[in-house]
């Protein structure tokens, strides 16, 4: 063995131990907040804190039903919002790859996806909130819908785009419309990579506390009012943590568990659906 070879070995050698090293250092964050997570609030999950509401100031025990409902109510809002937008404008910059108004919706997308979410609160509290003198459900959705578009715009485009044109080129050639051939080849291609990116998006939503105190607010009540305030885990979690009693503390690690499971749950249903979808294309 020459040199130069020991001298690329060793190289390749050192280059793949601080690749490993560098994944380690990434995920060992992780491991601690999940094991700070999991041990503080694993002792407070049971039966009660799904099925019951908050108690009174000051009594222990209770649950956050209302606030798992309301967290489903304005995800689901969000995602109503957000889904038929998102994807008709990654449609859209796809295929109108290259014009300057196809430029000109990445970027915003692009802006969208980088503003703050407590600016996107304010917002929605400005255009949804204030003028109407109330704190709402829908008003909140709104705002995680808003969250939900550049991440749904951008994945749809990237599937698309890797749809291979001669697709597109034969449903044409065989007399479809683009609009058909879209809906009906293209589409149902990059659907996989779609329905991940959709699922991947709520579960970025799922915890947002900031645009959601702007908007949905907080509500010790049961509520499935869309035009009420509603609480959710994100501010009950946040209501809680700040609060003076050590139940309410105990409380807030549950629900912040709670969180953390959902969004593993959504990770989880991505790769399930993706590998589903995927194996009803090719017939397996």
């Amino acid at each position: 063995m020459n040199l130069r070879s020991l001298r690329r070995r060793i190289t390749s050698h050192v280059m793949s131990f601080l690749c490993v090293l560098a994944v380690l250092v990434a995920l060992v964050p992780l491991g601690f907040i999940l094991f700070f997570v999991v041990s503080q609030g694993i002792g407070s999950i049971n039966l009660d804190f799904f099925t019951q509401m908050p108690k009174p100031v000051g009594e222990a025990g209770g649950g956050m039903a209302n606030a798992i409902m309301g967290t489903l109510i304005v995800c689901g809002l969000g995602a109503l919002f957000a889904i038929p937008i998102g994807i008709m404008s990654g449609i859209y910059v796809a295929q109108a790859a290259g014009s300057q108004r196809a430029n000109t919706v990445r970027f915003a997308a692009d802006i969208l996806n980088g503003i703050p979410s407590i600016v996107i609160g304010v917002f929605v509290y400005a255009v949804a909130v204030s003028p109407f003198k109330q704190f709402t459900a829908l008003a909140g959705g709104i705002a995680l819908g808003i969250m939900m578009i550049p991440l749904i715009a951008r994945t749809t485009e990237e599937m698309v785009r890797m749809v291979p044109g001669t697709m597109l080129e034969g449903a044409l050639a065989l007399g479809a419309t683009r609009s058909r051939a879209m809906v009906t080849v293209v589409l149902p291609s990059a659907l996989p990579g779609i329905v991940t990116g959709v699922v991947l998006a709520l579960a970025r939503i799922a915890g947002e506390t900031a645009p959601l105190l702007f908007t949905a607010s907080n509500s010790r009540y049961w509520s499935t009012n869309l035009a009420q305030p509603i609480s959710t885990l994100p501010t009950q979690v946040f209501a809680y943590a700040t609060g003076p009693y050590d139940d309410w503390h105990r409380q807030a690690w549950a629900g912040a568990l709670v969180l953390i499971c959902l969004v593993l749950f959504c990770s989880i249903m991505a790769r399930l659906a993706t590998r589903r979808l995927e194996r009803m294309q090719t017939g397996q």
